[in-house]
């Protein structure tokens, strides 16, 4: 199992930041590693969502939400199975935490643990720095 956080603070409310990221169908629109991303129905504990990133056709599968704090997906892909939670902190000046814990196992993983822990960790990165600059440009921050 590989596992990796990261975090970054967004000069944006907690609700603003939230709503953004948790538009599933727009990741496309302004997170380049994404390709497409569709749910159908509300996004609630047991809805299911498709999307193709780097490669990889996932389907992942709401665990946990708690709006404006916290969400969980998981599901399997090529061979990997992953469990992604984000967790949402207003900050003292008004803007937002946004932190990032993922973890994978399965073979690839175990074939190549240091390689597929960069190539997780950057992924993670990216998306973090691309969902900032995504808020804070509708904001105006």
């Amino acid at each position: 199992m590989i596992s990796t956080r990261h975090e970054i603070t967004v000069a944006a409310p907690v609700e603003d930041v939230w709503r953004l990221h948790t538009d599933i169908a727009a990741w496309p629109l302004w997170n380049s590693g994404i390709e497409r991303a569709e749910i159908s129905g509300r996004l609630e504990v047991g809805a299911s969502f498709r999307w193709l990133t780097h490669g990889l056709d996932i389907t992942s599968t709401v665990a946990a939400l708690d709006e404006f704090r916290s969400i969980t997906w998981g599901g399997p892909t090529s061979g990997i199975d992953g469990m992604h939670r984000w967790t949402f902190v207003p900050t003292a000046d008004g803007g937002t935490s946004v932190v990032t814990e993922e973890y994978w196992t399965g073979a690839p993983v175990d074939a190549d643990p240091e390689g597929m822990r960069k190539l997780l960790a950057q992924s993670l990165i990216d998306w973090l720095e691309e969902l900032k600059e995504a808020v804070e440009g509708r904001t105006g921050t």
